[in-house]
C-alpha cells in the first residue's frame, strides 16, 4: 500500500457536528433541527472561549498604518483581540527601512503622562480594548517622517455556520480538540451521563493543541506585557 500523499483533510462544520453527536451516543438518524440549532450555538460559544485563550498563532497577522504628524490615536479593526509586537518604521534616506520597537502602556500609565501631545520619536502605545478599539501613541509622531506603524495582532476565529458545507477557521492540529470540545458541550444537554468522560477527553485534546501552537525557537523573548494583559 502507498500513502495518500495529500494533506487536504478539512471536514465541514456539518460533518464535525455529526461526529460530535456520535461521541455523545446520538446517531445521525436521530438528529433533529433542534440538535443543529444547539450545535450552532455551542460551536460559536466554544470558539469565543478559545478567543480568550490567546495567542492562537494561526490568527496572527501584520498590520501597517501610515502615521500622521500630530495624530496620536489610530483606529484598530474590531476583530483584533490582542496586539503583540509593535514597531514604527522610517526611511534612512536611502530607501532602506529602519524599524524601532515600541512598548505597551496600560491605561493608568498613559493617563499618568504629563504631556500627551508631545511630538517626537514614538516609544510607547496604549491599546484601548473597546468595542471599537484604538491604539494611542506616545510620543506623538513628529514631522520628520514619513513613518508607519506596524504591529502583529491576534484576531478572532471566524464564526461557524452550517450552511454551504462551510469548513472551520482552524488548522488541522486543532480538529480533534474541536470535535471533543463540541461533544462535551452538547453532552450537557443531550447526554448528561457522558459529560465527565467527554470533558476529560476534550481537556486532554485541547492541551495537546495548545502545546503545538507555539513558535519552536530555542529562546523565547516577549515584550514586557505581563502586567498589561492580566486583569
Amino acid at each position: 500500500m502507498t500513502s495518500s500523499g495529500t494533506t487536504s483533510f478539512n471536514p465541514s462544520y456539518g460533518e464535525l457536528i455529526m461526529y460530535a453527536y456520535g461521541l455523545c451516543g446520538i446517531r445521525r438518524p436521530a438528529i433533529t433541527q433542534e440538535h443543529l440549532k444547539d450545535a450552532y450555538m455551542a460551536m460559536n460559544l466554544m470558539l469565543a472561549a478559545w478567543n480568550n485563550d490567546t495567542p492562537n498563532l494561526w490568527k496572527v497577522d501584520l498590520v501597517e498604518t501610515t502615521l500622521i504628524q500630530g495624530q496620536a490615536q489610530y483606529t484598530v479593526d474590531p476583530a483584533t483581540i490582542m496586539v503583540l509586537d509593535a514597531y514604527w518604521r522610517m526611511d534612512d534616506g536611502n530607501g532602506n527601512p529602519i524599524d524601532t520597537i515600541i512598548w505597551p502602556l496600560s491605561r493608568t500609565e498613559y493617563a499618568s503622562l504629563p504631556n500627551k501631545s508631545m511630538q517626537g520619536r514614538v516609544t510607547s502605545f496604549w491599546f484601548d480594548r473597546l468595542l471599537q478599539p484604538s491604539i494611542t501613541l506616545w510620543q506623538v509622531p513628529d514631522g520628520n517622517g514619513p513613518y508607519t506603524l506596524r504591529y502583529y495582532r491576534v484576531t478572532q476565529i471566524f464564526d461557524a455556520n452550517l450552511q454551504g458545507g462551510e469548513t472551520s477557521d482552524l488548522p488541522n492540529r486543532w480538529y480533534d480538540a474541536f470535535a471533543w470540545g463540541l461533544a462535551a458541550r452538547l453532552a450537557h444537554s443531550y447526554a448528561p451521563a457522558q459529560v465527565g468522560r467527554l470533558e476529560a477527553k476534550a481537556q486532554m485534546s485541547l492541551e495537546n493543541a495548545h502545546e503545538q501552537d507555539v513558535e519552536n525557537v530555542p529562546l523565547f523573548i516577549s515584550p514586557a506585557t505581563g502586567g498589561y494583559y492580566v486583569r
